[in-house]
């Protein structure tokens, strides 16, 4: 096999926890000469991760990989106007690095898992040096910026169009991790190109011999980020209107973000009962807890860009074989419903939360077992990690 040399640029990787590791160790197990250009690691508090500095470039390894380090500017999680200087920070000193590395590399990989600012380095190269440029779109853009609470207008809806269509049409390959980013990328093309449905595999290991008690008999589970945009709070609200008919059942929210002292806050107002803040736990303590748990819960705010996102965690959660309760809309409750999942609600609808839980809680052991076998075969289809591993590497080396 020729020897590829492949540059990954991204915002988030090792020691971040996120499948771009794995993608990169398995391409460097393949024989390719794999670099990454990053950020310092900062995700999901927004600060430095103990034991790296913030230096204004630093050049560190993850098992040999060389990765190129850049400046964060911290506090992007709690302020709109740090998040986009961040943004800005993150082009101008990868540009930089870009353009003194770029030269070395057969190819440029784009994991684009937030601002589609990040692909514009690899667009750099790729108009300086020609060289082919893949991109694997894990967030929508402009979509997720309006739901993120930015307001449409011709400035910025301008501008917004004008990168997409730079990006996308820079590109010689374009992979989604959803299905429906698809249609909606088409609109900014020029020309025809293919766009890969290609999505996250789980990325948690099997569970140790270690076992983890939940509270409840019965016990619901969230595990990640939280944030405004996960919803919680209707969550326990609908939760607050089940577990009065259903006290041995419990609600464990495992994870942290930057609103979590909120929704403490409102379960104790509320005097929620049976919701069980656990704080966040590594990647690695993730299985026992998922083993643990009897449903487990996913959960966004209505958004249109929500409805056609799959978020990683559902891959997870299905690797577990546990029903799956859906509080959004779109494409999972309809992979739930048609696979037998679980059970899905109306993000904004407390009432039909509440009675999702209750019909959760009342099934049998057997119907449990039941929605839980359903998993491996969407898992078979659609969200296996050989399979992905090697379509990424078709379309980034053909």
């Amino acid at each position: 096999m020729q020897d590829k040399r492949i540059l990954i640029i991204g915002e988030a990787f090792f020691p971040e926890e996120f499948v771009i590791n794995d993608l990169a160790s398995h391409w460097k197990n393949e024989g390719y000469k794999v670099e990454v250009l990053t950020r310092t690691p900062s995700y999901p508090f927004g600060k430095t991760i103990s034991g790296y500095k913030n230096k204004l470039y630093q050049k560190t390894y993850f098992q040999d990989i060389p990765i190129h380090r850049v400046p964060v500017i911290e506090g992007y999680q709690k302020s709109k106007v740090i998040k986009i200087l961040n943004y800005v920070s993150f082009v101008f000193f990868t540009s930089i690095v870009s353009l003194f590395i770029g030269k070395k590399f057969d190819r440029i990989f784009i994991y684009q898992t937030g601002p589609l600012t990040v692909a514009l380095p690899g667009v750099l190269i790729k108009k300086i040096y020609s060289k082919n440029l893949t991109i694997w779109t894990q967030d929508l853009w402009p979509d997720t910026v309006y739901a993120y609470g930015f307001r449409s207008n011709k400035i910025l809806d301008l501008s917004l169009n004008t990168l997409v269509k730079l990006v996308y049409n820079s590109s010689d390959n374009i992979a989604v991790s959803c299905k429906g980013f698809a249609p909606k990328l088409r609109a900014y093309l020029n020309f025809h190109k293919d766009i890969s449905w290609i999505p996250n595999w789980s990325i948690i290991s099997q569970p140790s011999t270690k076992k983890i008690q939940l509270p409840g008999r019965i016990n619901f589970t969230f595990a990640g980020n939280v944030g405004k945009v996960q919803n919680l709070d209707q969550v326990v609200l609908g939760f607050k209107r089940a577990v009065i008919d259903f006290p041995e059942a419990y609600l464990n929210i495992v994870g942290d973000g930057s609103f979590l002292e909120d929704l403490k806050k409102l379960v104790k107002e509320e005097k929620i009962t049976n919701v069980n803040f656990v704080g966040r736990k590594p990647l690695s303590e993730m299985p026992n807890y998922f083993e643990a748990s009897d449903i487990l819960l996913i959960s966004l705010v209505d958004a249109p860009i929500y409805e056609i996102m799959i978020p990683s965690k559902f891959q997870t959660y299905l690797q577990y074989k546990k029903p799956i309760f859906a509080v959004m809309k779109g494409e999972v409750p309809d992979l739930i419903r048609e696979y037998k999942l679980g059970y899905s609600a109306d993000s904004n609808d407390v009432e039909m939360i509440g009675k999702g839980f209750r019909e959760l809680m009342s099934l049998s052991a057997q119907e449990l077992n039941e929605m839980s076998l359903s998993a491996q075969i969407l898992l078979d289809q659609s969200f296996d990690r050989a399979k992905n591993l090697n379509e990424l590497t078709r379309i980034s080396f053909e």
